[in-house]
């Protein structure tokens, strides 16, 4: 399975989510694989900050380019699961990644200013299924804040029949600044902590919807 996370707004957490996601799916045993395709290089620079002497979970390629859909399939049949760490906005990489992913995992923040930003990449995947039938989306809510009601109602609003949103939700944690800045993820550095078993719940989350879904095509 292919999953791009992907949103046109900047700072909704993509990378972070990108890197952590893998660090769950690979823990639980799946053969995992990251895809940079954001020209900024986040995930790479991440993976560059890693320790030599720390093994990875799962390796980290780039591949910032608009033959991504094309490319892609051929290396991530050696992984149960690939990860693209999408580019922002509407750009031929985007488009490129949108077609490379079967499901596509768009993270927002509980904003207003979130929910009105979503329309460019709603618009990209809906023309996207006109040439891939089978493509799925959701939302997953990121950097929520701790302890808050805040962005409540503004939830309904990301409400789509065929964009639904995750249960699980990712609280904004100063843990994911300080395992990203050692090349690590919150699962290695507090496996214990609320943002590990916030990211292991929503890839969880991810899989039952994918199998769903398989199961009801």
């Amino acid at each position: 399975m292919i999953i791009g996370i992907l949103n046109q707004k900047g700072g909704v957490g993509k990378t972070t989510l990108s890197i952590n996601l893998a660090a769950a799916f690979a823990i639980a045993g799946q053969r995992v694989l990251v895809v940079d395709a954001d020209p900024q290089g986040s995930s790479l620079t991440w993976s560059s900050a890693r320790a030599a002497e720390t093994a990875p979970l799962f390796p980290v390629i780039g591949m910032a380019k608009p033959t991504l859909h094309r490319d892609l399939p051929e290396i991530a049949k050696d992984y149960d699961i690939t990860i693209i760490d999408g580019a922002p906005r509407v750009s031929e990489l985007g488009r490129a990644a949108i077609l490379a992913s079967d499901l596509i995992l768009i993270p927002v923040q509980p904003s207003p200013f979130d929910v009105w930003a979503t329309e460019d990449i709603v618009g990209l995947i809906k023309e996207a299924r006109q040439f891939k039938e089978g493509l799925k989306a959701v939302f997953a809510v990121n950097r929520k804040i701790v302890n808050t009601a805040i962005g409540r109602d503004v939830l309904d609003a990301f409400t789509d029949e065929s964009f639904p949103v995750l249960k699980s939700q990712v609280c904004q944690r100063v843990v994911y600044a300080e395992s990203a800045a050692q090349g690590l993820t919150v699962i290695e550095v507090a496996p214990a902590g609320e943002a590990a078993r916030e990211v292991k719940a929503l890839a969880k989350e991810l899989l039952r919807y994918d199998n769903q879904e398989r199961k009801a095509a």
